[in-house]
């Protein structure tokens, strides 16, 4: 159905001013080569800006503007200072919301009631990350060496931080890199996804409104092949901080050899979802159908495995599917919405291809299974919730990361065996529990081999709780005050005072 809305005066402003350029050295600049790319409405397949493709030289002119920055005005820019600029930036974040929140649905395709949300968790992430900007420092440590020493550590920034961000959550993904990276003294140069940069630009001109010095935040929107690979081989760029599929992870951990930049990876997932019989399922239900159905699957830590305890299975699967069928389905920016489409036409056939292989294998979908076709819906990438019954472990749909609203359902007999299951894959990102039972809920948490873990909820985040992977999910963590270690580095100060 057809959504009538009158965008917010920013937003066609913003849309507007065309093309939307790079963002390097304080400045909005062409890219090198000219070339230009657009970015789209999934809701529609439409075109709503065409946005300058960095390439190799242009992320050789971020990074050189990030390391003057880092090594001129940023470097003397104190710790109360920056905290400053952080809380001025979050400010502007906030005051400006709802006009970034519906670009964030216009380019997204999210429902715009989880776009709003996400404006105060961003706001408070940087908030957090201000905080910290100045409690970093170093330690005196006793030495045990004959003599009369002063033995002391410094903390210092790592330098430039390059920014890989995917299309799924752009701008929280990237406030996950920027807010440690300036609280800490460090630069930055951001490539966002090019499915995405829209939010992403526009927020480097709340940084530049905020102050923050020039070449301490570049953006340079542009494709993996190109600009990615160049931010991850760049010999002047100290770290990467990339979000996204395991495959570029791996090439990104090859890329950054030649310097051995520091590496940060958080990666895709096949996350279990458990249900345990004595679960309370008024809330398990919606629960389990949220930790798969929001941003329609596309949440590297979606619960797409969900594993039921046998003597509740047959009622579970079918409330669950019951409430899948409940949830509304259209254009982000109509208020009503709750799941938006998919990102483009190459993620439907992603996931299209996946319905049909899990039928070949044998799966039932007990709702879902066909892309959605109706009226409005056809011109954009829409796929209503699926919820496949008779899945195997060893099927392929149970096994590989979807990225769409599919979940498969497997039911299981006691807490070893689902606890194998769920172990049973090469991701470890998240994973949720649903039970009134205490013991069993940390023997559950203890087993599972996975970064977080949710116990009667899912989705939940603070900027104080790290977020992060085990085996093939990635390593280091964003959020929290763990990430602090992966933008500093320590040096230790030996002084002879005898």
């Amino acid at each position: 159905m057809a959504v009538a809305v009158d965008l917010h005066p920013a937003v066609v402003r913003f849309l507007a001013c065309q093309p939307k350029r790079l963002l390097i050295g304080g400045e909005w600049v062409e890219a090198a080569s000219g070339k230009m790319f657009n970015a789209f409405n999934p809701a529609t397949g439409q075109a709503l800006a065409q946005v300058a493709e960095a390439d190799r030289e242009d992320i050789d002119r971020a990074v050189r503007a990030a390391r003057r920055a880092f090594e001129g005005a940023w470097a003397k820019v104190k710790p109360a200072e920056r905290q400053l600029l952080l809380f001025r930036l979050a400010d502007l974040l906030v005051a400006n919301g709802d006009e970034i929140a519906e670009l964030e649905v216009l380019n997204n395709g999210m429902p715009i009631s989880m776009a709003k949300g996400m404006i105060p968790r961003v706001a408070e992430l940087l908030r957090y990350y201000a905080g910290w900007a100045t409690k970093i420092h170093g330690e005196t440590v006793p030495t045990s060496v004959p003599g009369e020493f002063f033995t002391y550590t410094v903390r210092e920034p790592v330098g430039v931080v390059g920014a890989i961000t995917p299309w799924n959550g752009p701008l929280v993904t990237m406030a996950w890199k920027l807010g440690p990276a300036l609280a800490t003294g460090c630069t930055i140069v951001v490539k966002p996804a090019e499915q995405t940069p829209l939010t992403t630009l526009r927020f480097g001109e709340l940084a530049l409104e905020a102050g923050i010095p020039a070449g301490v935040v570049n953006i340079c929107p542009g494709f993996g092949p190109t600009a990615g690979a160049a931010l991850a081989e760049h010999p002047d760029v100290n770290k990467i901080a990339f979000t996204g599929e395991y495959t570029t992870g791996q090439l990104i951990v090859k890329a950054s050899a030649g310097n051995l930049k520091r590496v940060s990876l958080e990666l895709g997932g096949k996350s279990p979802d458990i249900v345990f019989a004595d679960a309370d399922l008024e809330a398990a239900v919606p629960g389990a159908a949220w930790a798969i159905f929001r941003n329609s699957g596309q949440i590297c830590c979606a619960g797409s495995r969900l594993f039921v305890e046998q003597p509740v299975y047959d009622r579970f699967v079918s409330r669950m599917a019951a409430y899948a069928s409940t949830i509304r389905i259209g254009n982000g920016l109509d208020p009503n919405t709750q799941m938006g489409p998919l990102i483009s036409q190459e993620q439907l056939e992603r996931v299209t291809g996946y319905l049909r292989i899990g039928k070949q294998e044998g799966a039932k979908p007990m709702i879902g299974g066909e892309r959605a076709t109706r009226g409005e819906l056809a011109k954009g990438y829409f796929m209503p919730p699926t919820v496949f019954d008779q899945v195997r472990p060893d099927m392929r749909i149970a096994r590989e990361e979807i990225f769409g609203p599919v979940v498969t359902t497997i039911p299981f007999r006691t807490l070893d065996e689902v606890m194998n299951l769920s172990n049973s894959t090469s991701y470890g990102l998240a994973g949720g529990i649903w039970t009134r039972d205490l013991q069993k809920a940390h023997q559950a948490a203890r087993a599972l081999q996975s970064g977080v873990v949710w116990v009667n909820c899912y989705n939940v985040f603070d900027p104080a709780m790290p977020f992060g992977g085990y085996k093939m999910s990635g390593y280091g963590r964003e959020s929290g005050q763990q990430a602090l270690d992966l933008y500093t580095q320590v040096k230790a100060v030996w002084m002879k005072i005898g």
